[in-house]
């Protein structure tokens, strides 16, 4: 299964949700989509791939938990064939689409795409359509019920385990990514 995650407005989350959502689940592979993404750390790049083609070792998980592919500097529609190649193999295959660039609606025609928002104060937030996952910052007092998902705020041991590419065992946060998986987005 591929699925999109976007996040409006907010590079760190943009960074993190990916990881969260992935983490949430036995085994997945994050695929940074955005050529100017995070440098995650990775032993190779999604650009490398396309470049030289995907082997057989990288087209399934060999072992299980998280595994992530840094972008290295390739356009997605570039490597398009590529992640539909590692969506065949790999049982969840989430694509960091970032923060930039607006909303990834033409992406939402090919996958699912998980739209990811900070709660702001209403003057400064994005407007997404429901569904949505709703991060709390601690500055909106409430979610709503067009919230599929409601993320708590996220420990700093979980920021720190998921940026250096590790799961983290007991976190709320990757916890409360679970449901994420069972909605139709």
């Amino acid at each position: 299964m591929i699925i999109g995650c976007w996040t409006a407005a907010d590079s760190l989350l943009a960074t993190l949700a990916p990881l969260g959502l992935a983490a949430a689940t036995e085994t997945a592979l994050v695929v940074d989509a955005e050529n100017n993404g995070p440098r995650y750390p990775s032993p190779g790049s999604l650009a490398a791939l396309v470049e030289a083609g995907p082997r057989r070792v990288d087209l399934s998980p060999q072992r299980t938990g998280l595994a992530v592919l840094r972008n290295g500097g390739i356009e997605l529609d570039a490597a398009l064939g590529v992640i539909e190649a590692l969506g065949e193999g790999w049982p969840h295959v989430v694509v960091r689409l970032g923060s930039s660039g607006g909303q990834p609606g033409r992406l939402a025609e090919r996958w699912p795409v998980i739209p990811v928002v900070p709660l702001l104060p209403l003057e400064y937030g994005e407007v997404v359509s429901p569904p949505f996952v709703a991060q709390s910052t601690g500055l909106s007092p409430t979610v709503g019920s067009a919230a599929a998902v409601a993320l708590p705020a996220p420990s700093r041991r979980t920021v720190a385990g998921l940026l250096s590419g590790r799961a983290v065992p007991g976190s709320r946060w990757v916890r409360a990514w679970r449901r994420a998986w069972d909605v139709a987005w």
